[in-house]
């Protein structure tokens, strides 16, 4: 039997619906600044546009050259109107004459700009055609120089309108990018805490760049097909007035709107199955970072084939739902190019019915069909919108989630650490927890001193050492420093007071200077070798390829515990802070490694307010006040021997941990 694997989207606590306007309307304000060149590549994309009319205007004398209509015409009326003036009276004849040179002019058909340039060549001693109407040698000459080079600025145009419109896109999605980051950096653990990781990487790299794709091609296409179509329109209801053919305008003004049915129809499913691809790639993506981020665990539990089944589930449920959306947005040009076609197809007809003249509705039908291929990539990119639509509104949700830890306008900048740290009847709850974190803690911590935190897992040791990092602001009681509540500081000034050196330690993929020099981005190399000789790390450093120039790897994997350990102990030291925060910084280690390790952080630890975190009680038998956590409350504080005495729960702690070694 298959198994079967949950590949299902998790909804964000902080998604929301957005409208197009809205959306839109929120991504413009990103491209606002560009306005310059938005302007230029739509200028570009409407002269693009316009480059169309002089071929309408010549289509109809074209026929009529190749036809030889005019010809015959001009034979046909000469002769009616020679038998006509010879049997008038002068004034009919005149009259008479009048109406031939009219019909003489419907007849040419020229447009109204070709006078002038025929007058105009006239004057350079250049006859554009014979008083027939006959094409001479220059005005060959004309077609080959004039239409290639019109064909030129058409492509200069054309790239002008494209290039502009992509820098802009590019620009927009930049910016995005960085407003997200920025934003998402920005937000409390409390975010953190409730998002899933992987899923926000798609967030924050995959959908800003189907916004980028989408916007360079709305943009430049926007620049040119709605002109494009404006003018065909324009000039289709020019040309009916202008022939009195105002019936044959009426159908083609109440079919022409029967193009956008499939567009409005298929358009909706469209987005919706966007929504969920994006979606379903989120899942692909969590899927992977969080494989990347187990690996250790899938190798030593050889469950590299399970996993590479579940990730092919989650694959095909990707697929499916792309192809879904792939499939709807690649129907609505071809639904439109077949409606067109039937349109076309039932306007000739009722033409033939009506006895229309060819060269009366083939000037209107090359407009028509130059107006399916615009109004074909406008359906196109209402599907593109619509798809736009959803990756903005994934990222508008987070720009939207507000989690940051706030900041008083007023708050003031504290550079020194001089007395003590107070918590005053401190009680904090996650977002997502039905009971207390942490709850009624109170106690201090005098300048210069060691306390230290003991309990089993869960007790919310490490909640407390947050509310110390303000990470988490508690709902009831303070945190202060000095007497001023950590809440009235500013949390940079605050944190640059702090150090932290955690059970598991993350190191940057970098070389081991550089993660070292993260504590003080000023630092110079020597300090740098001076930090990593207290914390006895300079030896194993020298001894391995490269050096401090040597790479550790993705969260440092490439050194051992204790190396990490070391590492983060050097960075600690080197920034150099009054505070300093150990959460079980030796729990994980050997007892050799251990002991490297301790000696390291006593080194770290002198001079310095400590607050650690202890799991072996053993490493906290010197501190000055032990507190002891069962349930988010503190049971018991004292010293080691004070607690011991009590014979209460630290008692039990020691003589476990004990009955363990």
């Amino acid at each position: 039997m298959k198994k079967k694997y949950n590949t299902r989207y998790k909804k964000e606590f902080f998604d929301k619906e957005y409208s197009a306007k809205e959306a839109y309307g929120r991504l413009w304000q990103y491209a606002r600044k560009y306005r310059f060149r938005i302007v230029l590549g739509m200028i570009c994309g409407i002269l693009t546009a316009g480059t169309m009319v002089p071929f309408f205007q010549v289509i109809q004398p074209a026929l009529d050259q190749v036809t030889d209509q005019k010809i015959e015409m001009t034979t046909s009326l000469a002769e009616e109107t020679a038998e006509s003036v010879a049997n008038k009276e002068p004034a009919k004849q005149k009259k008479k004459l009048n109406a031939f040179e009219k019909k003489i002019q419907k007849a040419s058909r020229m447009p109204g700009w070709f006078k002038q340039v025929e007058a105009l060549a006239k004057k350079c001693g250049i006859e554009l055609q014979t008083e027939k109407g006959e094409m001479k040698g220059a005005l060959l000459f004309v077609i080959l120089v004039i239409v290639p080079a019109v064909a030129l600025i058409r492509m200069g145009l054309l790239f002008l309108n494209h290039y502009c419109l992509t820098w802009t896109g590019s620009h927009v999605v930049a910016d995005l990018r960085c407003d997200i980051f920025k934003h998402v950096n920005k937000q409390s653990m409390q975010f953190f805490g409730r998002i899933d990781v992987g899923q926000l990487m798609s967030r924050c790299t995959g959908d800003p760049g189907q916004v980028q794709i989408i916007i360079q091609q709305i943009l430049a296409e926007l620049a040119i097909a709605p002109f494009e179509i404006l003018i065909s329109i324009g000039y289709i209801i020019w040309f009916a007035i202008a022939n009195e053919m105002i019936p044959t305008l009426c159908l083609i003004v109440i079919g022409f709107p029967v193009f956008m049915v499939p567009v409005i129809t298929i358009s909706r499913k469209v987005r919706k199955w966007s929504k969920r691809s994006l979606e379903n790639s989120s899942v692909v993506t969590s899927k992977i970072h969080e494989i990347l981020t187990c690996v250790r665990v899938v190798k030593a539990y050889n469950t590299e084939e399970y996993e590479q089944e579940k990730y092919v589930e989650n694959n095909k449920s990707l697929l499916k739902t792309t192809l879904r959306a792939v499939r709807l947005a690649l129907l609505v040009g071809p639904a439109v190019e077949t409606v067109g076609i039937i349109l076309i197809c039932g306007f000739i007809a009722w033409c033939f019915l009506a006895n229309v003249m060819l060269s009366n509705v083939v000037p209107m039908l090359a407009p028509l069909l130059l107006i399916y291929k615009p109004l074909k990539q406008l359906a196109k990119l209402q599907s593109q919108v619509e798809q736009g639509r959803a990756a903005l509104g994934r990222i508008l949700s987070i720009l939207d989630v507000d989690m940051v830890m706030p900041e008083k306008e007023n708050a003031i900048e504290k550079k020194t650490f001089e007395s003590s740290i107070k918590f005053d009847n401190v009680s904090f709850r996650y977002d997502t927890a039905e009971r207390d974190a942490v709850s009624g803690a109170d106690f201090e911590i005098k300048r210069g001193s060691f306390v230290a935190v003991v309990g089993s897992t869960g007790s919310g040791k490490s909640t407390m050492s947050g509310l110390l990092s303000r990470f988490y602001d508690p709902y009831k009681g303070s945190v202060t420093m000095d007497g001023v509540d950590l809440r009235d500081i500013k949390n940079e000034s605050l944190r640059n007071l702090i150090g932290s050196v955690m059970q598991e330690t993350i190191l940057f993929n970098d070389t081991v200077e550089e993660n070292i020099r993260y504590g003080n981005q000023n630092a110079t190399h020597e300090e740098v070798v001076q930090a990593a000789k207290l914390a006895n790390a300079h030896e194993f450093i020298m001894s391995q390829p490269g050096g401090y120039q040597r790479t550790v790897g993705e969260k440092g994997f490439a050194l051992s515990g204790g190396e990490r350990q070391r590492i983060a102990i050097a960075r600690a030291i080197l920034k150099n802070p009054p505070i300093l925060i150990l959460d079980e910084a030796t729990s994980a280690l050997d007892t050799v490694t251990e002991r490297l390790v301790q000696s390291a952080i006593d080194n770290l630890m002198s001079n310095r307010t400590t607050f650690a975190i202890a799991h072996r009680l053993s490493t906290v038998r010197n501190a000055d006040m032990i507190l002891v956590m069962d349930g988010g409350k503190i049971v018991e504080h004292g010293t080691h021997d004070e607690l011991y005495a009590m014979n209460g729960v630290y008692r039990k702690l020691c003589e476990m941990q004990h009955t363990e070694e």
